[in-house]
């Protein structure tokens, strides 16, 4: 019996679960993370909130999470957590932040929406919760200007994606089916040729001739615009007021159960974070690189940093009536059987630290907890 698309899906993200860390790779996929606990000092006279010695928060090393990279660098997370730790642990993968946040060994974590959509469903709604939001933008589609020069030019080209059913696979699959044209989803294969390559070697697969062209997030984007692609389409102009989830905040809910007021302080460390970043888009676009270098080994070049910072936008709000349209987009591509996602936003918390802050709060386009 042929296996159902939610099975093939799950094989794929457990295929992906294995690959080895992708240092910069936007909502990429693969099994390693790497531990990284804060220099940031806690300041004289700091009391622990709710008596944890630590909060464990999880990011991806890319420019999609940069809130959580700036929170790191410029100490924002430690400054409110007091005298409670705030520890980092490093991921390169959708599955396997799902798997920390289950075990207990991460808290909180910033993710991209299939990764945190595929997690909430596969657990019938138990796990996680999404608790705020922090990047919208930073996709494109980029090509080989010798053998694409239009829109209509990509049927019948070789286009990279991420991964089997990620964020920017469904994203490509839709658009291609918006243009009347057919491709199997699960083989790739059809009027339009989807190759699913690792964001780590997409650039030279580029390189090589093997694709020709890519819907990737940044910083994989400008990368290959360095190596002489150019961008055919960027994303958000597909999406109303060009906005559209990339990264989102979550938190088990047991941790956000048992320790609502560690929650809260994370949250309003983020608001901050945001605020500064916007506030000083240069100097932050400095401190997610540095963080970026210590995580990864190796800083973005400015050729690849500039462009790819330009095209994400910063935002508390998680832009949840986008998360539901990705998730129907999934289904329709049958990469995801009907999802239930009633109950996977609490904005509770968020909401009282933006109001507190003189900020307007933001909407769960219905899909809150009742």
């Amino acid at each position: 019996m042929p296996a159902s698309p939610s099975t093939l899906l799950r094989r794929g993200l457990a295929v992906a679960a294995a690959l080895p860390l992708l240092t910069l790779a936007a909502c990429g996929y693969g099994s390693q993370s790497k531990d990284d606990t804060s220099n940031a000092k806690v300041a004289a006279g700091a009391q622990k909130i709710d008596g944890l010695d630590s909060v464990k928060i999880g990011y991806f090393g890319n420019l999609t999470h940069a809130t959580a990279l700036v929170g790191n660098q410029k100490g924002f997370f430690q400054k409110e957590l007091g005298a409670t730790r705030a520890k980092y642990q490093i991921f390169n993968a959708g599955p396997s932040e799902i798997e920390a946040l289950n075990s207990g060994s991460v808290d909180i974590g910033w993710i991209g929406p299939s990764p945190a959509i595929n997690g909430y469903t596969k657990s019938d709604g138990k796990n996680l919760r999404i608790v705020g939001g922090s990047a919208s933008g930073g996709v494109k589609l980029v090509v080989d200007p010798k053998k694409i020069k239009s829109l209509k030019d990509v049927k019948g080209k070789k286009i990279a994606t991420p991964q089997l059913g990620n964020t920017q696979d469904v994203a490509f699959l839709n658009w291609v089916a918006e243009q009347g044209w057919k491709v199997d989803a699960q083989s790739g294969k059809g009027d339009v040729s989807v190759v699913r390559t690792d964001n780590k070697v997409t650039p030279d697969a580029y390189k090589s001739g093997s694709i020709d062209g890519a819907w990737v997030p940044e910083p994989t984007a400008s990368k290959l615009v360095a190596e002489g692609a150019k961008v055919l389409l960027d994303e958000s102009t597909l999406w109303p007021d060009k906005k559209f989830v990339i990264t989102n905040i979550i938190v088990s809910q047991k941790f956000l159960t048992e320790h609502p007021k560690a929650v809260e302080a994370v949250l309003k460390a983020s608001v901050e974070t945001n605020k500064w970043i916007n506030a000083n888009p240069d100097e932050a676009k400095a401190a997610a690189n540095k963080q970026l270098g210590i995580d990864s080994g190796k800083e973005l070049p400015a050729d690849v940093l500039d462009p790819a910072w330009k095209s994400i936008q910063i935002t508390d709000d998680p832009l949840a009536a986008t998360l539901n349209t990705e998730a129907q987009h999934a289904l329709k591509a049958g990469l995801l059987e009907n999802p239930k996602l009633d109950g996977i936003y609490d904005l509770t918390l968020l909401n009282k630290v933006l109001v507190a802050a003189g900020e307007r709060s933001v909407s769960d386009a219905g899909l809150g907890v009742k």
